[in-house]
């Protein structure tokens, strides 16, 4: 039996070659591709591929069995045969259904061996597992971070290297890098505070706001405390940032003026003294400013005058 996910097997070379799955390392390399893999019968599947032995006749593309090309093929013809039973929704793959199915029914079938921590997703046990072991597989290639997940990667690369906003706030025209943040913004617009404290009537705009609430309200929750002088946060960034002040060491520098700064954001925030770009724009007036808290401060002022 497995000990991460209790799946049973007849031989033990079958349990071995099992086990390579939740290492999460890809001994077993393509000469055609150099794509790796966890098993030598996962590298044997991936080369027919490049034999083209099976494919789509609808698109050309190359599957990796007989059964990879008949799913592939309900791409084309819409069949979805698998219907849950719960909710009457309908999937082109039965692996999909079963997946679906545990929300349902709330199972969570894979464990962690060194938490319990229990997920119902395989990929979710092995993404987890890197919390324990500190692989972090997928590395910015320009400034050589890492990450334990590939979101996260994209995340970093769209929020520190891109300048593309690709998110409009429909009410001021003011551009995001991320729909996330476009939602915060939105609600300054519409004042909506969705998110409600379950204690009091106290309502807010962000969920950190309500997280803080709590911690300093209703003492839900944990403090994070400075090792050095106790002075205690409801944020890990926040405490980051503190620490930093500590060691006073300024590891980001201004380019243009060799000011140096704490943290990227200070940096980038600095940066626009430099430049002539108004990114930010007031919701009433339309008027823009190079600084965020500038126009926060601008916008308070417009809507108090109407």
């Amino acid at each position: 039996m497995c000990t991460v996910c209790d799946k049973r097997f007849t031989q033990k070379g079958h349990l071995n070659r099992h086990r390579e799955r939740h290492t999460g390392a890809k001994l077993y390399s393509c000469t055609q591709c150099e794509k790796r893999f966890t098993t030598q019968s996962c590298l044997r599947l991936h080369m027919n591929v490049h034999s083209s032995k099976y494919k789509c006749s609808e698109c050309g593309k190359c599957c990796q069995g007989s059964a990879a090309l008949i799913k592939h093929s309900r791409i084309h013809s819409g069949e979805k045969p698998f219907e849950c039973n719960d909710c009457s929704k309908r999937f082109t793959q039965s692996e999909n259904l079963v997946r679906h199915s545990r929300v349902h029914s709330g199972e969570k079938p894979y464990n962690c061996h060194v938490c319990d921590k229990a997920f119902s997703q395989s990929g979710s046990l092995h993404t987890h597992m890197r919390v324990h072991t500190g692989d972090k597989p997928y590395k910015c290639s320009m400034c050589n971070k890492s990450f334990s997940q590939s979101g996260q990667l994209q995340q970093h690369k769209r929020r520190v290297h891109s300048n593309r906003r690709p998110h409009e706030c429909p009410y001021c025209g003011m551009m995001f890098k991320t729909n996330v943040n476009l939602k915060r913004h939105v609600h300054i617009h519409t004042s909506a505070k969705p998110y409600s404290c379950r204690h009091c009537s106290e309502r807010f705009r962000r969920l950190q706001q309500l997280k803080t609430h709590l911690l300093k309200s209703h003492n839900e929750g944990t403090w994070l405390t400075c090792i050095i002088c106790q002075k205690k946060f409801s944020q890990s960034g926040n405490l980051k940032t503190h620490i930093l002040q500590h060691t006073g060491v300024k590891s980001y520098s201004c380019s243009e003026c060799s000011k140096r700064f704490y943290t990227l954001a200070e940096l980038k925030s600095h940066q626009r003294v430099h430049s002539d770009v108004k990114q930010f724009c007031c919701g009433l007036c339309c008027k823009y400013f190079k600084r965020k808290d500038a126009v926060k401060k601008h916008f308070q002022k417009c809507f108090d005058n109407l």
